[in-house]
Formats: structure tokens, sequence, C-alpha cells
């Protein structure tokens, strides 16, 4: 005689059925857009320097790492500081599940484990999707998307959005001794505020073995599972992120930026920039102004 299996119902707890844009922006120092509202969702991720969003009256001051979310026919604003830039990462989409009004109003600072996510989502984006420009209101498959590609962007957001509401819980509840992940969570911290703290000068995967007391072994480990780069890469990462900053700033040439951050000679810097950023520095440059 057969089991009578019992089909279990999952619930879910968050549910995308749209997405509507996806934006990376690279924006210019004292930009400013005057605003907008629609009848959906928005996540803005500042992923460098500094921005002033305005909504529902309020003013909100975010930096790098953290997040806002803007609730379905909420009017809001964005600027850059004067005299610096910055890189926005924008998405939005629909969502009817109750679950999202966790975020209604909510600013919050993106633990480090969870910001491999959002590089997962933009690398799912860009190669499903074709860019959007500022002004597109339509996203556009490529002629040949890789399969699943809609469906994975829909899930890395879920999961995020589902992980980011389990980080303030978790937070809530303190514990005497520090998890394994929270301490390895810490030392990729640490390791990341040293690299950025260093972006003008060299530094190497064994000076910050040094500096922190770990071997070159373990903190490489560490590092790659909950960043999901190498150190080098984020070295390098980091270095050119600065680099698209001072483009942008146009204070200074292509020589003396490779100078500024520290790279053996011009040459190297524009190998690296394309390398990381599929255009070389003059390329960027003239696409910068409209990201």
């Amino acid at each position: 005689m057969g089991l009578n299996y019992i089909k279990h119902k999952i619930a879910n707890l968050i549910n995308i059925t749209k997405i509507v844009t996806i934006h990376y922006y690279e924006f210019d120092k004292n930009y400013v857009y005057d605003g907008e509202s629609h009848n959906f969702w928005e996540m803005v991720y500042i992923d460098a320097g500094n921005v002033k969003i305005k909504a529902n009256n309020k003013d909100f001051y975010l930096k790098q790492g953290e997040v806002i979310f803007h609730k379905p026919n909420e009017f809001h604003t964005i600027e850059t500081a004067r005299d610096a830039s910055a890189n926005v990462f924008v998405i939005s989409f629909v969502s009817s599940s109750e679950a999202m009004s966790f975020f209604k109003g909510k600013t919050m600072t993106v633990p480090s484990k969870l910001k491999k996510h959002i590089g997962t989502i933009i690398e799912e984006y860009s190669e499903t999707f074709n860019s959007m420009r500022t002004s597109d209101i339509k996203l556009e498959l490529k002629e040949n998307p890789p399969i699943g590609g809609q469906q994975m962007i829909k899930t890395y957001l879920e999961q995020f959005l589902i992980m980011l509401i389990r980080s303030e819980s978790d937070n809530r509840d303190l514990k005497i001794f520090p998890s394994k992940e929270s301490m390895e969570n810490h030392l990729v911290s640490q390791i990341i505020q040293l690299i950025e703290e260093n972006t003008y000068t060299k530094i190497s995967v064994q000076d910050l073995c040094d500096k922190l007391n770990y071997s070159r072994t373990y903190i490489s480990k560490i590092f790659k599972s909950v960043s999901g780069y190498t150190i080098l890469e984020y070295i390098l990462k980091n270095k050119i992120r600065e680099a698209k900053k001072l483009i942008r700033e146009e204070k200074y040439n292509f020589t003396q930026i490779s100078d500024l951050l520290d790279f053996d000679n011009p040459h190297y810097f524009s190998t690296v920039f394309k390398k990381v950023s599929n255009m070389t520095p003059t390329e960027y440059k003239n696409s910068a102004k409209n990201p």
C-alpha cells in the first residue's frame, strides 16, 4: 500500500511579478534629478560616493554601501554633492507582497556578505538586457540572452530582499559571542577598509596579511567566499572606480590619474582600466556624461 504523501504548499514571502527598469548610474558632481513618482517599487543602492535623496518631504543623506526604498507613488529626487561624483544602482519592480511593507521609508546599510548579490544582479542584467539609457522606459532583451536570465534577475532580487529582512531581524537578537560568519564578515570589512584607505598608494595581499595578522591563504579564501572577488581583483576594481570618478571630475589627465593612483605607468593603467571596465579611459571619458 502506497504512502499518502502530503504536498506542502510553498509560502512566498516576497514575490516580484515584473521588473520595470535597471540602471547603473555614474553621476557627475553637481548632478541633480528633479524627481518622479511611479506606481511600483524602486530600490536605490549607493555603490560609491554620497548622495542626497528627498522622499516624502524628508531629506536622506546616503553614503557608499547604503540603500533606500521608494514605495509606489512616492515622489523622490536625487542629487550628488558639489565636489564629488557618485555611482548608483537603481532597480524598479512590481510586487504586491505584504512583506514589502518592511521596506517603506527604509534606509539600510547593506551587510558585506550581501553586496555580492547586487553585483550578481548587475552581471545577469548586463548579459540579458541591452543597457538602459537615462531616458529609456522599457527593458530590451539582447538578441541571444542566456537561458533563464530574466528569471534569475527576479530570483536574485527576491533572495536579496529576503536576506535584508533577515539581516535586520538577526541584528535585533544580540549575541554575547560572535559567530564564525560574523567574524569572517568583520575580517572582510577590515580588508576592504584598508584597501580603500590605500586607494592612492600601493597595497599588496602580503601587506594586508601583515597588518591583520592572518595567513595569505586564509584571508584570500575568506575574502573570495564573502565578496565574490579575489583581493587583487578588488584592489584593481577599487582603483578603477576612483579613476572613473577622477575622469568625470575633469581635473586631471590620464597620465596624472595614473600617477595619483600609483600605477606603474599610464600604459598599465589603461590596460587595467579596459580589463575592469570593458572600455578604455578615453572611451569612458566620452561616455561618462551620459550614464
